[in-house]
């Protein structure tokens, strides 16, 4: 029977049926008052979201990583020294953004899986003091793991340095403090937790940043904030270029739902549901990767047992059960595979991923209990209630 898959991936999430009848709605023009009530709101919810009373919020036809490349663009010159901790692939996509466009990058490398010491990012600043931006990756999806943003950001600050986070994948998952913080830059993305549709990023802009991009010489044409800032300015606000407004559709209709419960209660849900996978993993037999693991309601990372491949694992369960996971990244390939449990998803999705799992390892010659994981998982939610 020819079933749609089951995305237990880190993102892009599932999709709310009330979110795929709002794309599917008719356009809303996006030269005039409809579109611009639409832009409203969205930035609102957003603004509740990053907890700023005061950073713009620019939308953009993109992915998130176009809202990183728009950060690199709009805060920099020729040869500026910024700073990258890296600890996993997306750290890695910071440095590379930041090489492609000629700046100066300076790094530390800790092992993939580690949570980020800020005294030791302190101590790696202190050798380079012409840096002008610290690059942070909140949820490194690759690893499993949620890095200090607040210690992290404070070091910086300390420094007179501005701080530019990827949030990407924790925004509306995770805390996010913006004002709280002392974040210069967030950029999120419609396909994670919010449980959207890929196609729009999110740029929060604090007035240091603003002012930095004022006078950044590096050159920049659709994603240049000041055309974004001068059109949502508009009585009725727009953007610049012809916007993806299918997707800005579904996307204030999936803020709506994620606003219906809260935003407390959405962390409260992607705690239990991180809490249910990671004992349930536990109960199968299995160890879980990476640090500071309690703080990830994200993605976790699971280490494959001797003598299977991860890879094999993720692929007998999407081509067996139809039950999408991910595979490990870079040098975790083969030796890791990631369950995602942010966004649209309830206990039920997770128990049915934890039975794929389950069945999945006997089926590769795992000594699984049958029944073990789902347990677990199920006890962790009757005591949520």
């Amino acid at each position: 029977m020819d079933r749609p898959e089951i995305i237990l991936a880190p993102g892009p999430t599932p999709i709310p049926p009330e979110v795929l009848l709002a794309q599917g709605s008719p356009l809303v023009y996006h030269r005039g008052p409809g579109f611009g009530k639409l832009m409203i709101e969205v930035t609102d919810h957003l603004r509740t979201l990053y907890r700023t009373g005061a950073a713009e919020i620019l939308l953009m036809t993109s992915s998130g990583t176009g809202g990183l490349e728009s950060a690199v663009q709009n805060l920099f010159s020729p040869g500026d020294e910024v700073f990258v901790p890296l600890a996993g692939f997306f750290s890695q996509r910071w440095q590379r953004l930041a090489t492609a466009y000629g700046l100066t990058v300076h790094t530390t490398e800790d092992e993939w899986g580690t949570k980020l010491d800020p005294a030791k990012v302190a101590d790696a600043l202190a050798q380079y003091p012409n840096t002008k931006a610290v690059l942070l990756t909140q949820s490194e999806t690759s690893t499993g793991v949620i890095q200090p943003i607040e210690q992290l950001a404070r070091v910086a600050s300390d420094a007179g340095l501005l701080v530019v986070v990827d949030v990407v994948s924790s925004l509306g998952a995770v805390p996010v403090e913006f004002d709280g913080w002392g974040l210069d830059v967030a950029v999120g993305g419609s396909q994670k937790a919010l449980s959207a549709s890929p196609g729009i990023a999110f740029v929060a802009v604090s007035d240091r940043a603003k002012a930095a991009s004022e006078t950044a010489q590096l050159p920049r044409f659709y994603f240049d904030w000041r055309e974004y800032r001068r059109f949502a300015d508009l009585p009725h606000p727009e953007n610049p270029w012809t916007p993806a407004i299918s997707v800005m559709q579904g996307l204030h209709a999936a803020l709506e739902l994620y606003f219906q419960d809260g935003v407390d209660a959405a962390f409260v849900r992607h705690r239990t549901l991180s809490q249910a996978v990671k004992d349930g993993v536990r109960a199968m037999g299995l160890d879980l990767f990476g640090e500071g693991l309690e703080d990830n309601w994200t993605v976790t990372a699971i280490r494959a047992p001797e003598g299977i491949d991860a890879d094999m694992i993720s692929d007998r369960m999407r081509s067996d059960f139809a039950c999408v996971i991910a595979p490990g990244q870079g040098p975790l390939k083969g030796k890791v595979f990631r369950i995602g449990h942010f966004g649209y998803f309830n206990e039920l999705d997770i128990i049915r991923g934890l039975a794929a799992l389950e069945m999945t390892l006997e089926r590769l010659g795992f000594p699984v209990k049958l029944g073990a994981g789902v347990a677990a998982a199920e006890q962790v939610f009757q005591g949520a209630l």
